[in-house]
Formats: C-alpha cells, structure tokens, sequence
C-alpha cells in the first residue's frame, strides 16, 4: 500500500476522478471489470478510512482495526460490523426486526 498523506487521502493513490462514484457491478468484458476496480474500490476504500459515530457515547471516534472489526477510541468499545462500513443494511433489518417482536411480545 502506498503512503497515506494528511490532505489529499486516497486521491493522491488513485487521482481525482475516483471520488463520488456510487457502488455498480458490470459484468462483461475486462474492460468493464478495471472500471470496477479503478472506480469502485476507491469508494470502499474511503468509507473503510472514514471516522464513524459510535452508537454507546455519540462521538466521532470509531475507527476499522481489521475487517469486520471496529473500535471506539472514546469509550473503547469493540464493535462488529460490516467489512467497509460500521453497519450493514443486513444489520439495520435484524435490528428492526428484533424491536418489532420485542414490541408486539410486550404488548
């Protein structure tokens, strides 16, 4: 992995064009899948750097250790979550879907 600067992040890796591109698979030729990789992984790769608010005291401090891995530098609390971002929409559902049955058992 090349060296991280303070300023310019991953666009000093990948250069300037690879910056706000939304997250699309193509498959095809190999010309579609470099698009891919030279469009899409600078996305991943910016949100797995990026600084998260943790759900336990609200701060800006949760930073990827390894995949998966996350960790509140605020209050220490380790966080299991997805492999780019904190939460995965996967993890949104079950959540919702778990105050959903604590409601109607309450109730």
């Amino acid at each position: 992995m090349t060296k991280r600067t303070r300023k310019v992040g991953v666009t000093g890796k990948y250069g300037t064009a690879s910056l706000g591109f939304s997250f699309i698979w193509h498959k095809g030729n190999d010309d579609e899948v470099s698009w891919y990789s030279a469009m899409v992984l600078p996305c991943m790769e910016v949100t797995q750097h990026a600084r998260y608010t943790c759900t336990f005291c609200g701060k800006d401090s949760v930073k990827r250790t390894a995949v998966g891995i996350w960790n509140c530098r605020s209050c220490k609390k380790v966080i299991a979550g997805g492999a780019w971002t904190v939460s995965t929409t996967a993890a949104a559902t079950v959540r919702s879907t778990i105050r959903r049955l604590r409601e109607v058992t309450e109730a």
